[in-house]
């Protein structure tokens, strides 16, 4: 007999003017651009025969926002921001466009590239910072529903990447093995063995938008 869990969808917020232009957003509060939006509603309907019970989201604009166009389809459904769910504090490179940061920050580069898990941004966090502060929010929030409860987390890359490093035991100095598209989703389990993985990037529905 199937051992009871939860389900979760995670989900990464739609695209911004800030992605488009490839400038790092990290805490910086930039809403969904038009495209973010279209995608959004693509991803609606692609979680159309989904039963959620909550969503959970991270407080910036443009999680919130995805999040509230993703469930177009759905009945009124208990809605939470969840402040650890916000993307890595990227510090002193927040807004800095990405070309811009390679050229100016070679060292930098040399270090997050061998070892991003523990590097730390300067005046941001670490990547291992984000996993602990996301894993701490998502244990809780699944410890307050019961199996066979499915949920909806909508939040940010280095969020998303971080939890599905734990979920497939991957390290994080190897997180660039896995990607998240914008409004694309991810699925994972939980039962009393642990965390599983059902589905990693889905982003079938954005072929259009």
């Amino acid at each position: 007999m199937d051992t009871p869990q939860i389900r979760i969808f995670l989900v990464r917020h739609g695209q911004t003017e800030w992605n488009r232009t490839h400038r790092f957003q990290g805490r910086s509060d930039v809403p969904l651009n038009e495209k973010g939006r279209n995608q959004a509603r693509a991803l609606a309907g692609a979680l159309a025969g989904q039963s959620f019970t909550a969503i959970y989201a991270s407080p910036l604009k443009r999680a919130v926002e995805t999040a509230r166009l993703a469930t177009k389809y759905h009945p009124p459904i208990p809605f939470y921001t969840e402040d650890d769910f916000m993307e890595m504090a990227l510090g002193d490179f927040e807004g800095v466009y990405g070309a811009d940061w390679i050229k100016q920050y070679p060292d930098f580069l040399e270090a997050w590239q061998k070892n991003p898990a523990t590097v730390q941004m300067p005046g941001g966090e670490c990547l291992k910072e984000v996993q602990t502060r996301a894993l701490k929010a998502l244990n809780r929030i699944i410890a307050t529903h019961p199996p066979e409860t499915t949920l909806m987390i909508c939040s940010h890359n280095f969020v998303i990447l971080s939890i599905l490093c734990h979920a497939m035991g991957i390290s994080l100095d190897h997180f660039r093995e896995l990607k998240q598209a914008t409004a694309a989703y991810s699925v994972i389990c939980k039962d009393e063995d642990g965390f599983s993985t059902e589905a990693v990037n889905v982003r079938d529905h954005l072929d259009s938008a």
